[in-house]
């Protein structure tokens, strides 16, 4: 199917707001050159025609296979400020054969909302996580993704929060968690300590993920859900990520004291795993008697 080519328009000029683009449309353009270099006529179906000067797919090629006009992608590819939208920057993207991380790339690049395909709603863990996740027993351990839904776990971290592990996605996530539990059941203790800077750190994950309808749905909901969310979000306040202090109470073991400590997966953008380690031997020894008695993490009564 062929894309409509964009109407050309001429570029438009530099203002204060637009100081910094210049040095990523560089970068955008850069980018584009490398990807069509590694792409041959072969690649794509098509004859390899007389000797070429330069590797790779020329860019009128490029255009005739995106269905997008040769001057319009001449100027992305030179780099020049244009509109671009995510249709036309999504057919370039086929064009050029990039993967999942190369197609968020160009989109980030060229200032472009990142597609829905290349969210992190599922995700295909690789065998070895289950491996990892188990070696680290009896730490609790979790991998989660970027907007907190957790998507592996141990039985550390089971018999520690046995209410995550216990719940169907799609409200199988830590923040879900920490907001709409009640605090007759919530065993977060320093939930009020570090609310704020649990929204700050999901609006800077979230400003990745741009239209995606995944994170739109989880961000209105947890609006709906939890009034103390919804005002900390309306603060627009960011900060990236970073180890934490946590510390959950139940009633029969008392405080346990956790250093939540995050490690990015290579290969998964945005899915990272999280290591609890007690801070002290009184945590530890309070983590195997709470693995020994489960039943003292559930709550005794349901609402």
């Amino acid at each position: 199917m062929t894309t409509t080519p964009p109407r050309l328009a001429p570029p438009p000029r530099h203002t204060s707001a637009t100081r910094h683009a210049p040095r990523r449309r560089d970068d955008l353009a850069a980018f584009l050159r490398s990807r069509r270099a590694r792409v041959t006529p072969r690649d794509v179906g098509m004859p390899p025609g007389p000797r070429r000067r330069t590797p790779g797919l020329r860019r009128e090629e490029v255009a005739q296979l995106a269905g997008v006009g040769v001057t319009w992608y001449t100027w992305l590819e030179q780099g020049r400020p244009i509109n671009v939208s995510g249709q036309v920057l999504d057919a370039v993207a086929r064009t050029l054969q990039l993967d999942a991380a190369e197609r968020a790339h160009l989109f980030r690049l060229a200032d472009v909302a990142p597609p829905p395909s290349i969210g992190d709603d599922t995700v295909d863990l690789p065998p070895e996580i289950r491996g990892i996740l188990d070696a680290l027993d009896p730490l609790p351990a979790a991998v989660t993704n970027a907007r907190s839904d957790v998507l592996a776990w141990n039985e550390g971290y089971a018999s520690l929060l046995p209410m995550i592990a216990s719940t169907a996605p799609p409200h199988r996530n830590t923040l879900w968690f920490a907001f709409t539990t009640p605090s007759c059941c919530n065993p977060m203790r320093n939930l009020d300590e570090q609310a704020a800077e649990y929204v700050a750190i999901l609006r800077y994950r979230h400003i990745q993920h741009l239209g995606e309808p995944g994170w739109q749905e989880f961000v209105q909901g947890l609006s709906a859900a939890s009034d103390r969310f919804a005002r900390l979000w309306a603060t627009h306040d960011v900060a990236p990520p970073r180890p934490c202090d946590k510390v959950y109470c139940y009633p029969a073991v008392g405080d346990i004291s956790l250093r939540a400590t995050h490690l990015d997966l290579s290969g998964r953008p945005g899915i990272r795993l999280t290591v609890h380690n007690p801070v002290d031997e009184t945590t530890r020894a309070r983590l195997a008697w709470l693995r020994a008695h489960p039943e003292a993490a559930q709550p005794d009564h349901t609402h």
